[in-house]
């Protein structure tokens, strides 16, 4: 939800389901929704300061880390006490001190924060979101019903959620995964936040995100709901995004309505580029691209990061992945790196070029 489409605030709700809140007849929600929007324009010009600031103002802000050479998490989490106020939030854990925490969005971070680490580190050998050992700061419990969760550059924040369609946003693993990848991202491909080069963006984010809870939870491919925010979203029916059928997380949602996201290309939305239009669809039409991964990896079995997930971290982490990149690239590239990895011929080549033809990129 941010008009800088290089260097954005990242978050979990798209401007489309605010849009659809603060419109609410229910008085309360739209209060909130107009409150959660309101914040992120504090998140997007901290977000500026941070895209503008010299490389020397850049590591007095922790934005780049000192490398240290020691391969271990370090994290903290900080309470706000349903306030936005960062400076005086209290510091709930950290790394160093390790100590006991009856919190439990205190609790889910740092689960998820862990999960999320591991899995970079064990699979790739990636040391914390910039490679470098970045300290990983997470803020619980931010604003009064705050309906989102942010990667803002330098931190994760969470909202406790309205209570009637959002609880906690530290709910779900594959959100915290989802936002902590966004720094992954950030510092790599960094994607243009924008039409298709966002859809990615913001699919490479649902992708890993959803990889970071089957690993935590031990599911195959057969195993996975493939659903975002299944836990965040109130009621059982409803998720936030489904990778397995785009378009079906939620239906006939009371507040919502149904989920917009296209599985395939022919259903692609030309939407404007700003705000309001999601820049052109970044939520949306991030849907294609996670559907083709999704029948990438269902057939070829097993766990979807053992070989799916290795060539889309491949082409995640190719220096000719360009900033304004297309379906059509990262297509390209996904087939390149597992022919490199397991053969011109082989099965898992196939898989690869069978889901992006199923989503009719």
């Amino acid at each position: 939800m941010c008009k800088n489409h290089f260097n954005p605030i990242h978050c979990i709700i798209p401007p489309y389901m605010l849009i659809k809140l603060m419109e609410s007849g229910n008085k309360k929600i739209a209060d909130m929704a107009i409150n959660s929007n309101f914040r992120s324009f504090r998140f997007r010009n901290d977000r500026i300061f941070f895209q503008q600031s010299s490389l020397h103002e850049k590591t007095i802000l922790g934005l780049i880390s000192k490398d240290t050479g020691k391969d271990i998490m370090q994290m903290e989490v900080y309470d706000c006490r349903q306030k936005t106020d960062f400076i005086n939030a209290t510091l709930l854990w950290d790394t160093k001190t390790n100590q006991k925490l009856t919190s439990v969005a205190g609790k889910n971070v740092i689960k998820g924060g862990k999960a999320s680490w591991d899995f970079y580190w064990k699979l790739f050998g990636r040391n914390s979101i910039d490679n470098k050992g970045m300290l990983i700061k997470q803020y619980v419990h931010f604003d009064k019903g705050m309906d989102n969760a942010y990667w803002d550059g330098r931190r994760m924040v969470y909202g406790d959620g309205d209570g009637t369609v959002f609880t906690s946003f530290t709910s779900d693993i594959d959100v915290i995964g989802h936002e902590l990848t966004h720094g992954v991202t950030e510092n790599e491909a960094n994607l243009d936040y924008e039409n298709q080069a966002g859809a990615l963006n913001e699919s490479f984010s649902d992708i890993f995100g959803i990889m970071i809870k089957q690993r935590f939870n031990n599911q195959d491919v057969k195993k996975s709901n493939w659903l975002i925010g299944e836990k965040v979203m109130i009621g059982p029916k409803y998720a936030l995004r489904s990778l397995k059928a785009p378009g079906t997380a939620y239906i006939n949602h009371p507040e919502l309505g149904s989920d917009p996201q296209p599985a395939t290309m022919d259903k692609y939305q030309n939407l404007p580029d700003t705000e309001s239009g999601d820049f052109g669809g970044v939520h949306i039409n991030s849907g294609i691209p996670n559907f083709a991964f999704y029948v990438t990896a269902f057939n070829m079995g097993g766990y979807a990061w053992e070989k799916a997930g290795r060539i889309w971290y491949a082409v995640l982490t190719d220096v000719s992945l360009a900033q304004n990149a297309r379906f059509t690239d990262v297509k390209n590239l996904t087939i390149v790196h597992a022919e490199k990895t397991f053969g011109i011929n082989s099965l898992e080549v196939k898989a690869v070029k069978q889901g992006w033809s199923e989503a009719k990129v």
